[in-house]
């Protein structure tokens, strides 16, 4: 049974090709078509139509998929692409603030202001997590010659004082974490003619990131542009070490005095590499500061 409905399947094939074969050789005799002719013609034409149209349509809704998963391929390399840019760009900038920053240590180090001290070379390796942006850990220790109470400072300038040491490292209180209790004794530049202004930084200003400058006395030569240095009094900060400068001056309390704000010289939120200064030696000018300090306070009492 199954053979033969097979072997009329077979049959019934074979016939429609010849048919076909037919229609298309007298077609192309012919121009003009029997009704029969027409018939079949425009019903295969009308055949055609309904099986091409899904599969256009199938096969152009697959090449549009493929086409969206190319194009979402390539942006994400080209997204990839530019983030590495970015990071590259980033780390290129980083590379050169810290070699610009190793220049000027380098620089400063070999100065002849520091000729007179034991300049020790530290990185920083850490932050501390509970006072951010107003400590530092440097990997320099006791077995390095670092202890507490030397000056750090980096290219541009001061930046504070060792406050602990350990053998290998050192943690640094930098000088937006000063208070009264680590204020340090200043001289403001003047002109070549006139006697510098003395005080002290007494604090940092959280708003403006200013360091706060007091006056010993009330003195109206204080004035915005003004350059401030370590005196070198107090046996902790060397003197000549830059601090800042002035950017306004405003009444003290009382109005006896005057207060300015300094900008810090030194960039605290970017230090990488620093000096530590060990005041081995007193250079000629604290020894005789010193001297006139001591006899200052015979004759006065």
């Amino acid at each position: 049974m199954f053979l033969f409905k097979k072997k009329h399947l077979f049959i019934l094939l074979i016939v429609l090709m010849i048919l076909v074969g037919l229609i298309g050789f007298s077609l192309s005799k012919r121009s003009n078509l029997t009704l029969i002719e027409d018939f079949v013609h425009d019903s295969v034409g009308w055949l055609q139509q309904v099986v091409n149209e899904p599969v256009n349509f199938t096969t152009t809704f697959f090449s549009n998929i493929n086409e969206i998963k190319n194009v979402y391929s390539e942006n994400q390399e080209l997204k990839a692409q530019l983030e590495e840019i970015r990071q590259l760009e980033y780390e290129n900038q980083e590379k050169t603030k810290e070699i610009e920053e190793l220049q000027a240590i380098l620089g400063k180090t070999e100065s002849d202001f520091l000729q007179n001290f034991n300049a020790i070379q530290a990185s920083v390796v850490a932050r501390s997590k509970d006072y951010w942006f107003k400590q530092i850990t440097i990997n320099k220790g006791t077995q390095d010659g670092v202890g507490p109470n030397m000056a750090v400072i980096t290219g541009e300038g001061m930046i504070g004082k060792v406050q602990t040491s350990s053998p290998f490292t050192s943690t640094v209180l930098l000088l937006n974490g000063f208070d009264r209790s680590n204020r340090i004794s200043v001289n403001v530049d003047q002109d070549e003619n006139a006697a510098d202004m003395s005080g002290f930084i007494v604090g940092y200003d959280e708003e403006t990131d200013y360091l706060l400058l007091e006056l010993n006395e009330n003195n109206d030569n204080l004035k915005a542009g003004q350059v401030v240095f370590s005196s070198g009094l107090g046996g902790v900060f060397p003197k000549g070490l830059e601090i800042g400068e002035v950017t306004e001056v405003t009444e003290g309390r009382y109005s006896l005095t005057k207060v300015a704000y300094v900008k810090p010289s030194a960039d605290f939120e970017s230090v990488h590499h620093v000096i530590v200064i060990d005041r081995g030696m007193i250079t000629t000018e604290e020894a005789e500061a010193a001297e006139e300090e001591s006899t200052d306070e015979v004759d006065e009492s």
